[in-house]
C-alpha cells in the first residue's frame, strides 16, 4: 500500500472511530435524559395546603412522608407526620424525615432554613403564589412534573379548567352580578384570637371576593392590617367574611359583629357574616372553582 493510501485508510479508521464514540456518547446522553425524565422521587415532604391537595388529586399520596400543619385536606393527610408550620420550619425537623424532594409554598420559611436544607443536597422546589387561577395551573403543572406524573397533571388541569369555566358562568349569572352597586365585603382574619386583621389588596381573600362577584370593602393598602373602629365604620361593609377558625376563637358571629366599629356598619346592623374553611377559602388549590361558587352562594344568601 502506498503512503498516501495508508494515510487515507488511517483517516477513515480515525473518523469512523470518532463517529462511533460520538454516537455512543449521544446514546448515553439520551439514555441519561430518559432516566432523568422518568425517575420519580420516593420520599416527598409538602409544605403548603394547596400543594398537598394537588399531590392527592394526582393520586401520588404514597410518595408523601410528611407535611406541615397547614395541610388539612383531604382527611387522609392529617394522618401523616408533621414537620411544623410552614412559616416556622426547622432544618432538623424536616431532614429527620429523610426526604429526597420538598415541595414548598411561597410562604415557607424562614429562608435561611430552606437554604440550609438545600445545602444538604435535598431538592427543594418552591412555588410562587399570585392568587389567581393561572397560579393554580402552574402549581398543578409544577407538582406533576416533579412527581413524574405529567399525564395525570394534564388530566387534572383539564378537569379544573372545566370546573373553573362553570364557576365563572355561575357567578356571572348570580344576583350579585345585577346589583346597582357591588356588594361590599370585608374579610376578617383572627385565627389565634388575639389581634383581628382585615385583608387589603393583593391577598387571597381580596381575590376570592372579586372572583365571587363582590368588592373588597377595604381599599388603599396591600396585605393585612388591624383597623380602628372609625376605619371599620368608614369601610361600611355590607357583609363580613371570615374563616371558620376565626369565627370559633372569636366567640361566634354575634361576638364579632357586636364589637366597636362592626356594630355600626351595614353588616353589623343586619347581622350579615359568613364563614368558610380556611384552606378551602384561601388555599387556591384544586378546589378553587368549588370555593368560588360556595362563596358566591353564601354572599347571595347574606345579601
Amino acid at each position: 500500500m502506498s503512503r498516501r493510501g495508508f494515510d487515507i485508510h488511517r483517516r477513515r479508521i480515525v473518523v469512523g472511530g470518532v463517529a462511533a464514540v460520538v454516537g455512543m456518547a449521544g446514546l448515553n446522553s439520551r439514555m441519561a435524559m430518559a432516566i432523568t425524565k422518568t425517575a420519580a422521587p420516593n420520599r416527598v415532604i409538602v409544605i403548603g395546603g394547596a400543594l398537598a391537595e394537588i399531590v392527592y388529586a394526582l393520586d401520588k399520596s404514597t410518595m408523601l412522608v410528611a407535611t406541615d400543619t397547614s395541610c388539612t385536606f383531604p382527611a387522609a393527610v392529617l394522618k401523616l407526620p408533621k414537620v411544623g408550620y410552614q412559616r416556622t420550619l426547622s432544618a432538623e425537623g424536616v431532614l429527620s424525615m429523610h426526604p429526597d424532594l420538598i415541595l414548598t409554598s411561597a410562604e415557607a420559611g424562614p429562608p435561611g432554613v430552606l437554604q440550609q436544607i438545600r445545602q444538604t443536597g435535598v431538592n427543594v422546589v418552591s412555588f410562587t403564589e399570585t392568587h389567581n387561577v393561572d397560579s393554580l395551573r402552574k402549581k398543578i403543572d409544577g407538582v406533576a412534573r416533579e412527581l413524574g406524573a405529567m399525564e395525570d397533571g394534564a388530566a387534572l388541569r383539564k378537569r379544573v379548567d372545566a370546573e373553573w369555566d362553570n364557576a365563572i358562568k355561575n357567578v356571572a349569572a348570580s344576583p350579585l352580578a345585577s346589583r346597582a352597586q357591588p356588594l361590599r365585603v370585608l374579610f376578617l382574619l383572627n385565627p389565634s384570637g388575639s389581634q383581628p386583621m382585615v385583608a387589603g389588596q393583593h391577598t387571597a381573600a381580596d381575590a376570592m371576593i372579586s372572583y365571587a362577584g363582590a368588592r373588597n370593602a377595604i381599599q388603599g393598602f396591600d396585605g393585612y392590617r388591624s383597623l380602628s373602629p372609625e376605619a371599620l365604620i368608614a369601610a361600611a361593609p355590607d357583609v363580613v367574611l371570615t374563616t371558620d377558625d376565626t369565627l370559633a376563637v372569636s366567640g361566634g358571629a354575634a361576638a364579632i359583629l357586636g364589637t366597636p366599629g362592626f356594630a355600626s356598619t351595614p353588616a353589623g346592623r343586619n347581622s350579615r357574616i359568613v364563614s368558610l374553611d380556611t384552606l378551602f377559602l384561601l388555599g387556591f388549590g384544586p378546589r378553587l372553582p368549588e370555593a368560588v361558587m360556595a362563596l358566591n352562594r353564601q354572599l347571595v344568601s347574606a345579601a
